[in-house]
């Protein structure tokens, strides 16, 4: 059984960090809003910084918002270095398990090889109930030796273990996977929307079309939340449009276009200018709806 540092513990990673426990290990906690006290109860022990989380784990699991949030974290007085600095001199593994930059990911995996340690970046998918059933889908950037260390642990996490590549690597498959999911969501709400100001139940659209070749998770669980009118989070819109943010990022800096995620992350953009950026994603069918001057709404028979 592993010592574990777990930093960032809100919507996603509360549940991660309790399936670790439950899995035998010994987790070390750190979290601005502080540890809730039932991951005290199952046996997690609290640590008022990053720096001594460091310093009582061997691997070291950060769940962020966004790039700056991770790099304050490992860098910043009372972070995630200090504490590796303050350690045996054995080598640790940093694995970041949020969603941010690849570029930026690149740089901090260099810092902290150059330190003599490890780095993974392993952002996940499957949203909060994902998290909650250990289901999530984890897309993983390191090398083969640090993967094959790290993957029983992430397993404790996800169903889906996947070695994308290198550093980097992990990053750059969840912004590939932000893109389907953006659009694929986008896609859904045109089509109830279609279908509702059509005249036709959306709940019956949805029903028949899951049956089909458009059936998707998303159709299923998105589709359902736009017709029942269930926007609480879920995955908060202000996450997905600084996800957005970095895939077309990245993109300019490709030198490729991405359409249809610059659409939909205008949209997402509208959403926060209406008060939603803790809005389930699945609430941007409520900038569609206002272009079209209908809500969606089910048939009563």
């Amino acid at each position: 059984m592993a010592n574990i540092g777990f930093v960032g513990l809100g919507i996603m990673g509360k549940p991660m960090a309790g399936h670790l426990i439950k899995g035998g290990h010994s987790l070390f906690l750190h979290s601005r809003s502080g540890v809730t006290a039932d991951l005290i109860a199952l046996g997690g022990r609290e640590f008022l910084s990053p720096k001594e989380v460091a310093r009582h784990a061997d691997i070291i699991i950060t769940m962020l918002p966004d790039t700056p949030d991770v790099e304050k974290v490992l860098f910043d007085q009372n972070g995630i270095v200090e504490g590796l600095r303050l350690g045996s001199g054995q080598a640790k593994t940093i694995v970041d398990m949020s969603s941010i930059s690849p570029l930026e990911t690149r740089k901090f995996a260099t810092r902290i090889n150059a330190l003599g340690h490890d780095y993974v970046d392993a952002p996940v998918s499957g949203g909060d109930v994902g998290a909650k059933n250990a289901a999530l889908t984890i897309m993983v950037g390191t090398s083969v030796a640090v993967f094959e260390n790290v993957k029983p642990i992430l397993e404790l996490m996800g169903e889906s273990v996947v070695r994308v590549g290198e550093n980097g690597a992990g990053q750059v498959c969840k912004i590939a996977n932000q893109i389907v999911v953006s659009s694929a969501i986008e896609a859904v709400a045109e089509a109830l929307l279609f279908a509702s100001k059509a005249g036709v139940d959306p709940a019956k659209v949805r029903q028949a079309l899951l049956g089909g070749f458009a059936a998707s998770r998303v159709l299923e669980v998105h589709g359902e939340r736009m017709i029942n009118r269930r926007f609480e989070p879920g995955f908060r819109i202000e996450l997905h449009q600084k996800d957005l943010n970095i895939a077309l990022e990245s993109a300019s800096a490709l030198g490729v276009s991405l359409p249809n995620t610059a659409t939909v992350r205008e949209l997402f953009s509208a959403c926060l200018a209406h008060g939603g950026a803790k809005w389930d994603n699945s609430a941007i069918v409520k900038m569609l709806e206002k272009l079209a001057n209908h809500e969606i709404r089910k048939h009563l028979e």
